[in-house]
């Protein structure tokens, strides 16, 4: 049986992050952050995202704001998810889109910045889940199986906040 799915991967970024892409992506967000709330607030009555939050229209205008200073890191991964690897250690998971998230954050005490960058994968189709490894192929191979021909696959290792994020029951077979 195979099925074609998305994965969705939750990369969490804060001050214990220590990789230099998510330091440096740490860094530009809580700039960003500490500017966006600046203009919106010029009176200083606000100091973390949760006080943004009051307002729900503000909170997410300040996401989206915010979030200009991960695009240019965002394209430095050349459209390949950050620690998703295969057996051989290679990044190697595509994915189509991302979002950014603010999990909380203060203007004043940068070791409360924390975010999170939402990866979704392109389809792929999912053949077997092998012990903590999913045996996927690259795109929809569903022809592949009903004509029998050989298809290339990658194993990849469930990690935390790996998961499925879609599924098509079109592409079942029983």
């Amino acid at each position: 049986m195979h099925r074609i799915i998305r994965l969705c991967y939750r990369k969490i970024i804060d001050s214990n992050s220590r990789q230099p892409w998510d330091v440096a992506v740490f860094n530009a967000t809580h700039l960003e952050f500490y500017m966006q709330a600046q203009r919106m607030d010029p009176d200083g009555m606000f100091t973390t995202f949760q006080e943004f939050s009051t307002d729900e229209q503000q909170a997410e205008q300040l996401q989206y704001l915010t979030s200009a200073g991960a695009i240019g890191y965002i394209r430095q991964l050349n459209d390949i998810m950050p620690d998703i690897a295969n057996t051989y250690e290679k990044l190697c998971l595509p994915f189509r889109n991302f979002k950014f998230e603010i999990i909380q954050s203060h203007i004043e005490n940068k070791s409360q910045h924390r975010v999170a960058i939402w990866f979704y994968s392109e389809p792929i189709t999912w053949i077997d889940t092998v012990g903590s490894q999913l045996l996927i192929a690259y795109g929809d191979h569903s022809e592949s199986f009903r004509s029998g021909k050989e298809i290339e696959t990658e194993m990849i290792e469930l990690v935390p906040y790996l998961s499925i994020s879609h599924i098509n029951p079109v592409g079942t077979e029983s």
